[in-house]
């Protein structure tokens, strides 16, 4: 890499060094857009340190993070940064070939914009016949403009942000936050302007069973019961919201006949079939929490099996 960075590309790692090899390979050939850029590659605990990483494509910092978490992680990484902008993305996502150049020219044209969000989108196995999991994924996961636009937030899988503004802001939370929504709900309520940007895409694997989606959803879950457990009245509020769940897939319908996020009539079927199995699992592991209230194993399962 000659010339001081532009942008800080920040990667973190866990048991996962065939999707990081295709991610950095991603990365590299984005120089040919001449955009100085750095990687920094943070493991976080790893059976194997990915060594490969520093030498796979130029301009690679490789570094470890103990403390557990993601958001540890890219902290980590921004402290190490050297460029006025800093851009998240997930170890198994692998960017568009524009990405970095949609970001900067995002970042370089519009000064009011502290940080934004990228579009996320499902990579398939086999394009041409999508499992029920891809379908639902497709439609499901990675609503990232709904993120930017409504909940205030950016994915962290497709994040950038000015590092003066992550470091007024604060770092990530740990393990036991969901750290890019409470990150980026933080930096909006103190009057940062967040951006979606369609055109600065990447792409990431869906889960390879319902287990693995299963679990996804269980970290999603144990943050939302301890957010309202204790609130007046949370007991009838959460076993109102896991009726509600359990009855959704009957609202959904609509969505999906309209999606423009898969293809087919078979597609379309898949996904329903997937979003109704999901949301009643939800559903049943909010009453098994409003029985036993122990969030604990399912953030942990989550963020050190699943990886």
């Amino acid at each position: 890499m000659s010339g001081h960075p532009r942008i800080s590309v920040i990667i973190p790692h866990l048991n996962e060094p065939d999707d990081l090899r295709r991610c950095l390979l991603a990365l590299g050939a984005q120089r040919a857009h001449g955009i100085a850029f750095e990687i920094i590659v943070v493991d976080n605990g790893s059976r194997q340190m990915p060594s490969f990483a520093a030498t796979l494509v130029p301009g690679v910092r490789l570094t470890r993070e103990a403390i557990p978490g993601p958001g540890p992680a890219r902290n980590l990484g921004a402290t190490l940064a050297e460029a006025p902008l800093l851009a998240f993305i997930d170890a198994d996502c692998v960017a568009a070939p524009d990405w970095l150049a949609a970001i900067v020219a995002c970042f370089e044209k519009n000064r009011g914009i502290d940080f934004a969000g990228g579009d996320i989108r499902i990579q398939p196995a086999d394009p041409e016949r999508l499992t029920s999991i891809e379908a639902y994924e497709a439609i499901y996961s990675y609503r990232t403009q709904l993120y930017v636009e409504q909940y205030g937030f950016a994915a962290t899988g497709n994040m950038a942000v000015r590092a003066e503004v992550f470091r007024s802001i604060g770092p990530f939370g740990g393990i036991g936050t969901m750290e890019d929504t409470e990150w980026g709900q933080r930096a909006t309520a103190l009057g940062c302007q967040i951006a979606y940007l369609p055109d600065a895409r990447v792409y990431t694997p869906s889960c390879r069973s319902f287990t693995e989606l299963a679990r996804r959803w269980d970290r999603h879950i144990a943050h939302e019961f301890g957010e309202i457990r204790g609130r007046r009245f949370w007991l009838a509020r959460w076993l109102g919201k896991s009726a509600l769940m359990a009855a959704s897939p009957l609202g959904e319908t609509i969505r999906i006949l309209r999606t423009d996020r898969v293809d087919t009539w078979r597609e379309r079927a898949l996904a329903l079939g997937c979003l109704t199995r999901i949301r009643l699992y939800r559903a049943t592991r909010m009453l098994e929490l409003a029985r036993h209230a122990n969030t604990t194993g399912l953030i942990d399962l989550w963020n050190r099996e699943n990886r």
